[in-house]
């Protein structure tokens, strides 16, 4: 079964709504029935990504998981879709070190997207200890279990795992192609076979063919890379070739 490929870029706090514009003004995401183009940007830049965008879908990289009340600094999923997001990372590493969210928020906001209409990318990656230790299986198999025993079918099939082990972002280090696929055939041999699982640990445009070219690797959630038209345009043009 082939799966379309989903190359998703995570911008973190990066580009405001001026260098949004610059950015669209450079990158125009080319269409192809297997191959899904997602922007993940800043609060601040969704207006001008979503009028900019074209073909690219637009996301964001974080919600509440309430729909509504006082919660100082946070955005609903009510709000972003009623802009016309369409997606939204949940539970990315940086998300869980710095803001202290548990694989319990992740859950909470994973049903909170999916009511809201919005396809949840949900991160799950070990640390190098975990890695180190050989314990890096289990630790992705209790993320994802976290989640997907409390989803039925229908919700499991409409979210996004990102495999992103947490040694490989934004260190210059990544998975070899052969590692990618090793997590990734288990995390498919848990799930449906139609999930897709991308792999979020510094993909490029160097390393973009051999980790897309694995069978249970359906692309790629891309943050340095993401934010140069012309590195990200690379990668989705590989993503096209290999399609």
């Amino acid at each position: 079964m082939r799966r379309p490929y989903l190359i998703a870029g995570n911008w973190k706090m990066n580009h405001g709504p001026a260098e949004t514009e610059a950015f669209f003004a450079a990158f125009e995401a080319p269409r192809h029935p297997e191959v899904e183009v997602l922007l993940c940007v800043p609060y601040v830049s969704l207006p001008a990504a979503l009028v900019r965008g074209g073909y690219a879908r637009i996301g964001a990289q974080n919600l509440h998981f309430e729909n509504d009340g006082a919660f100082t600094g946070e955005i609903s999923g009510s709000m972003l879709t009623k802009m016309g997001v369409d997606s939204v990372i949940i539970g990315h590493s940086e998300r869980r070190q710095y803001f202290g969210e548990t694989d319990a928020h992740v859950l909470k906001k994973t049903r909170k997207a999916l009511e809201s209409g919005m396809t949840p990318i949900v991160c799950v990656g070990e640390v190098l200890a975990e890695r180190r230790a050989g314990t890096h299986v289990d630790v992705v198999k209790r993320q994802i279990d976290a989640v997907f025993t409390q989803l039925d079918a229908a919700q499991a099939s409409a979210t996004v795992i990102a495999y992103e082990p947490v040694w490989a972002i934004g260190t210059g280090e990544t998975a070899t192609p052969e590692q990618a696929q090793e997590m990734h055939a288990a995390i498919r041999s848990w799930l449906a076979s139609d999930t897709r699982i991308l792999y979020g640990g510094s993909m490029n445009a160097a390393n973009a063919e051999a980790l897309l070219s694995q069978p249970d690797v359906d692309g790629g959630l891309i943050g340095g890379a993401s934010l140069k038209p012309d590195l990200f345009m690379s990668i989705v043009q590989t993503a096209i070739q290999l399609r």
